[in-house]
C-alpha cells in the first residue's frame, strides 16, 4: 500500500478533521496530513494495534478502561518527525503536545471507545492518564484511560469494542494478550469475539469509491470490530 504525502504541514489537527475531510483526504491520529489517494489504489487509512486494560475498583466495579494503541510505522515516523536528534528517540516530554491534541479530539467521537451493560450504553467521563511514546522497535503507543461516568458491577452482561465506525483508521486487538483485567475480583473472566477474517479481507479490497460514498450512520468500522466480553460471578 502506498502513501501520497503532503508535507508542508505538520501542525498536529484535531481528529475532526480527519472525520470531516475523509471523503476527500485523509486526516488520522497523529495528525499528519495526508494527500488525496487516486481512486485506483486501495483507500488509505491509519492501522492500530490496540491493547485494551478494563480498570476495577475495590468494591468490584468496573471504573475504567485503558486503551493502548500502537500505530503503523508509517505514521509513526511522521509523528516524530523532526522530534528525534542523532537517531535517539522522541521522548514523552516532546510528544505531550500532540498527545493531548489527540485525545481532545477524540471526544466528539467517543474515543472510539463504545461499552454497553445489559445492552444499555455505556458514557464515559473525560480522559485521563494520556501520552504519547516512541518504542525501541521506532512504533509510537498512544496511552490513555477513559473512566465510566458511573462504575458499574459487570454482571456477566458487559461489552465493549474499539473502533473507528467510518473505518477510516482500522483497529485490530493485539494478537497476545489483547486485553487484560486489573485488579478484578476472583472469577471474573474475558471473552474476545473476533470479527469474521473473510469479511475483513473483503473490506480491505474494497474501492475509493465504496469508502467516499459511505454515510454518516453506516457505522461500518462497528462490522469488522472486535467485540469483548467481561463476565462476573
Amino acid at each position: 500500500m502506498q502513501f501520497h504525502i503532503r508535507c508542508g504541514d505538520s501542525v498536529a489537527k484535531p481528529l475532526t478533521v480527519h472525520i470531516r475531510a475523509a471523503r476527500s483526504c485523509l486526516f488520522g491520529l497523529i495528525a499528519i496530513t495526508l494527500a488525496c489517494a487516486s481512486p485506483a489504489q486501495a483507500h488509505p487509512h491509519v492501522w492500530v494495534t490496540a491493547h485494551e486494560d478494563v480498570i476495577f475498583q475495590p468494591d468490584g466495579k468496573i471504573a475504567a478502561i485503558r486503551n493502548s494503541w500502537v500505530f503503523d510505522d508509517m505514521y509513526s515516523a511522521f509523528a516524530v518527525q523532526g522530534l528525534a536528534k542523532d537517531g535517539q528517540l522522541a521522548t514523552k516530554e516532546q510528544l505531550a503536545p500532540l498527545a493531548k491534541t489527540n485525545v481532545e479530539s477524540l471526544a466528539e467521537f467517543g474515543y472510539f471507545t463504545f461499552a454497553k451493560n445489559a445492552g444499555q450504553n455505556v458514557d464515559f467521563g473525560l480522559p485521563r492518564d494520556y501520552s504519547l511514546e516512541e518504542r525501541p522497535d521506532k512504533l509510537v503507543v498512544l496511552t490513555f484511560t477513559v473512566p465510566l461516568k458511573e462504575p458499574l458491577d459487570p454482571g456477566k452482561a458487559f461489552t465493549f469494542s474499539v473502533y473507528d465506525p467510518t473505518f477510516f483508521v482500522d483497529f485490530s486487538l493485539a494478537k497476545t494478550n489483547p486485553v487484560a483485567l486489573v485488579s478484578a475480583p476472583k472469577g471474573c473472566s474475558i471473552g474476545v469475539l473476533g470479527a469474521n477474517p473473510l469479511d475483513v479481507d473483503d473490506a480491505k479490497k474494497l474501492s475509493e469509491a465504496f469508502y467516499q460514498n459511505l454515510s454518516p450512520g453506516a457505522n461500518f468500522g462497528m462490522k469488522l470490530a472486535d467485540r469483548v466480553i467481561v463476565a462476573c460471578p
